[in-house]
């Protein structure tokens, strides 16, 4: 998942952070930053499935994923090698001194791998993460935060379907060589927490980033121009800042056990974007460009109350965002100018558990969510929905006793106006309003303190736009599912079993035999304990090998030779992946 636009929005943040990128060039809602993310740096990650915080505006239609990542590490060094199939290269280095009022670290990432494709994919990152909290007394800490991250590759592209099926084309091969992407990122930050003796938080941050991307792909191949081909380059460079207010705050109200939430948010972008046609990774013309100036500023206010005893949980919230768009059109000065917007995001939920004997509790939430629109079709179309909404019900019940517990709930997803990828061009169309409808499970079950197993999956029994003649919603799966088993600590040895699964769904609206296909992917993770600062690891990424694809689309291209045609384009997900890793950790704290 790379477009945390679509459909409603998943709004993820790092720290405080919004990685999702507004007016991007390869897409609204793009999370390309995350890849200066280095997975052993994420301390906790926290879900919100639907928009019901407060503290969350733009682009938390479907949810929140919230990464926090760490401060320090247990032990002063750490080293991690790793290596394996298609020249899988990789290495962690992270220094950690053990200072008393200080938490601090500095860690690099490199890595490098070619994948199973026939033109190596020839993908280099290299990160640099460094932190430094300091606890000025017992209930106040500062800190300063800073992520640089470079990524370079080559990429097949979307591959037509119907000639990897007939045989004319590897599954892992490429019509154009030249695709590929570039970017580099840097990120300083910084917060300030302050704790009250009887539990209040207030904590101020802030940050400044730098982005620069450069996207090379060919989606129709010589469907527009037959003798240079449709080639282009996406390119955006952008400035982003941001600050943060929040104030936490226990109380009680008529007796009762409640707790308030609230705050203030800000972010801006100033943002160069444009579109450039290309033969090889040279630009033969600027098909769009423009200045782009985004602002958004928002207040919220939750209170969260606590009756009977703790089996009444009763919850309430508000949330206003205010938007600013300023486009500067370089190519066609009929495009620029200034428009504004505002949103107010009403929240409420209710849970109950019946009795204290009984292991069973409802619930019922509410929430809307916003998620607003590219800024250049806002400036040029002012009669379009500046911001949409998503207006998110759910409902359910939950149970626990002993090592297991289960969850089933039903939703209705009401959106205001329907936003759809489209991969000709890596825009997002808002194609009207639209419902989707569904239910909901997962559970887990601790079998011994050594294996627990869990799993869960989504049905959503409908999705369609609320027009007539009614066209469904594309590019919508209708059933997902996943199921591990982790064991922990048995004669040394931890790993896990995890499936992932997702049937196939329409890839056009109005024709339901326009298909993606679905699939079915097994990932074994494996690691021991050889002494006590020495760790084996081994991972086996679709352990049975099996061949599945993984971003689908359906649209028009033409290949040499051929007529045009409408077909479905396909990414391949990687044949079995192979890695093994040493990981050493000295002085430990």
């Amino acid at each position: 998942m790379d477009h945390g636009g679509v459909s409603g929005g998943l709004k993820v943040m790092t720290d405080g952070i919004q990685q999702n990128l507004g007016t991007q060039g390869h897409g609204q809602g793009y999370l390309g930053n995350l890849k200066s993310l280095t997975p052993e740096l994420v301390q906790e990650v926290t879900l919100i499935n639907g928009p019901f915080s407060a503290e969350y505006g733009d682009f938390s239609g479907l949810g929140v994923v919230h990464i926090l990542t760490r401060e320090s590490m247990p032990d002063e060094f750490t080293l991690r090698f790793q290596g394996g199939s298609f020249d899988t290269a990789r290495g962690f280095l992270a220094y950690s001194p053990n200072l008393k009022t200080t938490d601090a670290l500095v860690a690099y990432e490199g890595s490098y791998e070619n994948g199973p494709f026939l033109t190596p994919l020839g993908y280099r990152r290299d990160n640099l993460t460094a932190n430094v909290t300091r606890r000025l007394s017992e209930r106040r800490q500062a800190a300063i935060k800073a992520n640089f991250g470079r990524g370079v590759s080559d990429s097949s592209g979307q591959l037509p379907v119907d000639e990897i099926e007939a045989g004319r084309l590897d599954r892992f091969g490429a019509i154009d060589a030249t695709n590929g992407i570039r970017q580099w990122n840097g990120t300083m930050a910084g917060y300030l927490r302050q704790e009250g003796a009887q539990g209040q938080v207030l904590k101020v941050d802030g940050f400044v980033g730098r982005t620069l991307f450069d996207h090379f792909m060919n989606f129709t191949f010589l469907l527009n121009d037959p003798v240079h081909g449709d080639a282009f380059q996406q390119h955006d460079s952008r400035l982003q800042q941001g600050a943060n207010a929040q104030y936490l705050r226990p109380h009680r109200i008529l007796g009762a056990t409640a707790y308030l939430s609230s705050g203030a948010n800000f972010h801006g972008n100033q943002i160069n974007v444009a579109l450039y046609g290309r033969e090889g990774r040279v630009p033969t013309g600027v098909t769009t460009r423009a200045n782009a100036a985004i602002t958004n500023g928002a207040g919220y206010l939750q209170e969260n109350l606590s009756l009977l005893g703790g089996r009444l949980l009763v919850g309430a919230g508000v949330r206003f965002d205010a938007f600013r768009f300023a486009v500067t059109d370089r190519v066609a000065p009929d495009g620029s100018g200034v428009r504004a917007a505002g949103r107010w995001q009403p929240k409420a939920s209710l849970s109950f558990s019946p009795s204290q004997q009984l292991p069973l509790t409802v619930f019922a939430n509410y929430g809307r969510g916003i998620s607003t629109s590219d800024a250049r079709a806002i400036v040029r179309r002012p009669e379009m929905e500046r911001v949409a909404t998503t207006d998110f019900t759910q409902v359910g019940a939950t149970t626990r006793r002993g090592g297991f517990s289960a969850q089933l709930s039903a939703f209705l997803i009401d959106r205001s106006n329907e936003q759809v990828y489209v991969p000709d061009d890596g825009s997002i169309e808002f194609r009207g309003p639209g419902r989707a409808y569904g239910f909901e499970a997962k559970s887990s079950l601790e079998l011994n303190r050594f294996v627990s197993l869990n799993g869960g999956l989504t049905k959503v029994a409908n999705a369609y736009y609320t027009g007539a003649p009614r066209v469904y919603v594309e590019a919508a799966p209708h059933f997902v599912a996943n199921a591990g088993m982790t064991v922990t600590g048995w004669r040394g040895w931890s790993g896990s079993l995890r499936m992932r699964a997702i049937n196939h769904y329409r890839l056009n609206g109005e024709d339901a035999s326009v298909v993606a296909a679905g699939h079915t992917v097994f990932d074994l993770g494996l690691s021991r304990r050889i002494t006590r600062d020495v760790d084996f690891s081994f991972a086996a990424d679709n352990l049975f090998n099996r061949p599945y694809y993984e971003t689908q689309n359906y649209f028009e291209s033409r290949l040499p030779g051929q007529e045009p045609r409408f077909r479905v384009h396909a990414t391949p997900g990687y044949s079995r992946t192979l890695i093994a890793g040493i990981s050493v950790r000295l002085r430990r704290k």
